[in-house]
């Protein structure tokens, strides 16, 4: 297949997007709270004629992933749109919104550049970039504000599906063509109230995420699980996930304690607590990166240097954590620039008058410290930070 057949072409060697807020440098930065640094994550050019689709390059490995309704996902592979078909699109002069329930990791990062240049490809016009900092009034407030600017598309995560679910509501009552990120409103249903959801393949990651800590573990030992305590589908997928595969495969392995989170900042307080009550944990899963570094402060300031951490999604400092031999000891990954793509493209879709599939994943992705300089390849288009080069030598 030809370069030009997907979006990808060069990556520039200068320069990044200026997003609203950079949390994955430090876990108190996060989500749009204390002082912004720069995401690690650069801009990318794209290809200016050809097909636009996910990477080709992405494997072909089985999706575990199904939507909040129960159906099987759709593997991303599958979506395209032609050259003829950007051409219409082209033609219609849309605007588009990217209503986010927070920003500034490399993941956040990621899927943006990802939409802002896609909807570039495909002549509309990205006319908002929201941050709700994780806080469900304020993404309601973002969207309202959003819908006084007309916009023919919305790609937005729900923070609270509950609590949201009227204001998305609103927006397609308007027309607006909504693509959900990660998540769904409540009570509304694809292809009448939303076009798509596009995820990573959040089940698999779980199971990613299990079978590094059962290999690190030597398949026994005792650890605890921290997981987002909200109504939140992906998240809820990556713990159920986890922890079926430790009690399913492992029965060696007791997971004794639990705690929830609320903020991705709550990480370090979690942790903190189950080291304290349980001074011989073995290992501790967290939900997704952020949280993650705050179970490696915690376990340092506890002294536990053997203990095993996993998680999900790739970030600069779990990922230092992992390259420099630390307590991160792998994690499943999304795909999230490709997740982007996807969802422009189905945006497409619907502006189109295209069949769009409900409920579209990217396949997990297995990282160590053994492949993290080629997974980040994968999962970001382009080398990994210096940081995590260097500590690789």
């Amino acid at each position: 297949m030809r370069k030009k057949s997907w979006l990808f072409t060069s990556i520039l060697l200068s320069g990044c997007i200026a997003l609203a807020g950079c949390g994955n440098q430090n876990a108190s930065s996060s989500a749009g709270e204390g002082d912004k640094q720069k995401s690690s994550q650069k801009a990318v050019e794209i290809a200016t004629s050809g097909p636009i689709t996910i990477n080709p390059e992405i494997a072909d490995k089985k999706i575990l992933d199904k939507d909040p309704f129960g159906n099987p996902a759709t593997s991303a592979k599958t979506l395209k749109l032609t050259e003829e078909e950007i051409e219409k699109v082209k033609e219609g002069n849309y605007t588009a919104a990217i209503v986010m329930h927070y920003t500034g990791t490399d993941y956040m990062t990621a899927q943006i550049n990802a939409l802002k240049t896609t909807f570039k490809r495909m002549g509309i016009k990205v006319i908002a970039v929201t941050d709700a900092q994780f806080k469900a009034e304020k993404e309601v407030s973002d969207i309202e504000t959003v819908l006084a600017k007309k916009p023919d598309i919305i790609v937005s995560v729900p923070v609270d599906p509950v609590s949201t679910a009227d204001a998305y509501k609103k927006a397609a009552a308007a027309g607006v063509k909504i693509v959900f990120m990660d998540g769904v409103a409540n009570e509304m249903k694809p292809g009448k109230d939303y076009v798509s959801i596009v995820s990573g393949d959040n089940y698999g990651n779980g199971v990613e995420a299990a079978e590094i800590m059962a290999d690190k573990l030597g398949g026994k030992g005792k650890i605890g699980v921290i997981f987002h305590d909200t109504d939140f589908f992906v998240t809820k997928q990556r713990t159920t996930a986890f922890e079926e595969t430790i009690k399913k495969k492992y029965p060696d392995i007791k997971i004794v304690t639990r705690g929830g989170i609320t903020s991705p900042n709550d990480g370090e307080k979690v942790a903190s607590a189950m080291l304290t009550r349980n001074a011989d944990l073995d290992g501790i899963f967290a939900v997704w990166d952020v949280p993650g570094e705050g179970a490696v402060s915690a376990a340092r300031t506890a002294g536990k240097t053997d203990l095993v951490i996993t998680t999900t999604d790739l970030g600069t400092n779990v990922g230092l954590e992992m390259a420099s031999d630390g307590v991160v000891k792998g994690l499943g990954a999304q795909l999230p620039f490709d997740q982007g793509i996807a969802e422009a493209i189905l945006a497409g879709y619907a502006l189109l008058g295209k069949e769009a599939p409900p409920y579209v994943t990217t396949p997990a992705l297995n990282v160590t410290k053994d492949n993290i300089l080629d997974s980040w390849k994968l999962v970001y288009r382009q080398d990994a930070p210096a940081t995590i080069q260097d500590a690789m030598k």
